[in-house]
């Protein structure tokens, strides 16, 4: 199958790009982030919910629009997804199913099992695929960027969203996810942070995503905090360095000379899912240095992702976000 002409003139969704789903991934972590702060600072639920509904109807959005790309440009869909970088933002599109069936089950639990399930298979074959290509050999310096985790650390999700599910064969993959993760997420990150070191800064559209490189600690403080059912010292530690890589990235990240555009939502789960592991961890140790901690990082989550709303939205009425 081919490619429809193009329209001229107008905003085409064969330029809708697969990253856009990663907006589904922070909308959906700052849903689970305010539940979460229901129980420390007792805000009202209803603020998660809100926010739920909002992940949910963004995700149906995006997938009817990438759908439509794909049955109308399936050569465009190919070529995203061969593509070195931008291939891995198809982990968006899993991490956000898992992250989803956390959300919808507090709504309907059998819901939430089933999206999660499907999630899963998707998540641990995108991560076979991914890697599988890499292996293949012949990669540029220039393509190792904070992007390749998302695959790799997407798997670590599942022990997040899976933690507790009833399952009996759920321990074991979600021991398996954290194995896949863990072990991929550092291999790659060695890779990122020396291709950082030892050669050229990254492309000013790709500067946001430096913000991915907290993922593994801070997801995988979550991932490895709901398989154990517990914080210990090395849960403590994947957290504090976490924290420690934000601080740094960020005087790098959030500057006005790093325009906006849909690849910032990359930086959108990441922050997430520090809310999220300060939160949990504020909740377990009730230090008033976690609580602070959480309440700013909630804070700045929260006004992060409304300012990327109104911006997207901004884009997209203009004809700039799906403009060739």
């Amino acid at each position: 199958m081919t490619d429809v002409p193009q329209q001229k003139g107008i905003g085409s969704v064969q330029f809708l790009p697969v990253s856009l789903f990663a907006s589904v991934m922070g909308i959906s972590g700052l849903s689970l982030a305010w539940r979460q702060a229901s129980k420390l600072f007792g805000s009202s639920p209803v603020i998660a919910d809100c926010i739920g509904i909002l992940a949910v109807l963004i995700f149906v959005a995006l997938s009817a629009g990438y759908l439509s790309k794909w049955l109308l440009y399936p050569n465009k869909v190919k070529a995203e997804f061969v593509h070195p970088i931008t291939g891995n933002f198809f982990g968006t599109i899993t991490i956000a199913l898992l992250l989803l069936s956390s959300v919808i089950g507090f709504y309907s639990q059998a819901a939430g099992q089933v999206i999660w399930i499907v999630g899963t298979i998707l998540t641990l074959a995108l991560c076979f695929l991914i890697v599988t290509r890499l292996l293949n050999g012949n990669q540029e310096p220039g393509h190792v960027v904070p992007p390749w985790l998302i695959p790799g650390v997407g798997t670590i999700d599942i022990a997040v969203a899976g933690g507790t599910m009833p399952f009996p064969w759920a321990h074991e993959i979600n021991l398996l996810s954290l194995a896949i993760g863990g072990i991929v997420a550092l291999l790659f990150l060695t890779l990122i942070l020396s291709r950082l070191i030892h050669h050229a800064p990254l492309p000013a559209g790709l500067v946001p995503s430096m913000i991915i490189m907290i993922a593994p600690f801070e997801v995988g403080f979550l991932g490895y905090t709901k398989f154990q059912q517990k914080i210990d010292p090395f849960a403590s530690i994947l957290f504090y360095f976490g924290l420690f890589l934000f601080i740094v990235l960020f005087f790098k990240v959030f500057r006005k000379s790093n325009p906006f555009s849909a690849s910032w939502w990359a930086v959108s789960f990441p922050i997430a899912a520090l809310s999220n592991a300060a939160l949990e961890y504020a909740i377990f140790v009730h230090s008033w240095l976690l609580i602070g901690i959480s309440a700013i990082v909630l804070a700045f989550l929260s006004i992060v992702l409304f300012v990327f709303l109104i911006r997207t939205m901004n884009l997209l009425f203009s004809g700039n976000l799906l403009k060739g």
